[in-house]
């Protein structure tokens, strides 16, 4: 089992409304395409600044060849869309992590 994480740091002023995206377009439509399961959506409360919100999203994923495959069939797509909503208002970053126990 992999867990798939990104952290996402926002500007303050755009945090409220890219939660929501998130909540309400972002991860139905990941989980409707059944790849990326069980979501956790969790604010970030070390390294804040004053300027950004900080959040993480984290999936659990069978592998990474499933991964790769949802990244190419989808996950390209919203990374687009979420660069046209919020441009440079959002930087993310992913990290791909093994369960251990």
């Amino acid at each position: 089992m992999l867990i798939y994480n990104t952290t996402f740091q926002v500007d303050i002023n755009d945090a409220r409304n890219f939660v929501i995206w998130l909540t309400e377009g972002y991860m139905p439509q990941v989980e409707q395409h059944g790849m990326l399961k069980n979501p956790r959506l969790t604010q970030i409360l070390s390294h804040q600044e004053s300027d950004s919100e900080c959040f993480s999203l984290q999936w659990e994923v069978e592998d990474s060849a499933v991964l790769h495959r949802w990244h190419t069939e989808q996950g390209m797509k919203l990374n687009e869309e979420m660069m046209k909503v919020f441009k440079d208002k959002v930087v993310g970053f992913p990290t791909l992590m093994e369960v251990i126990k």
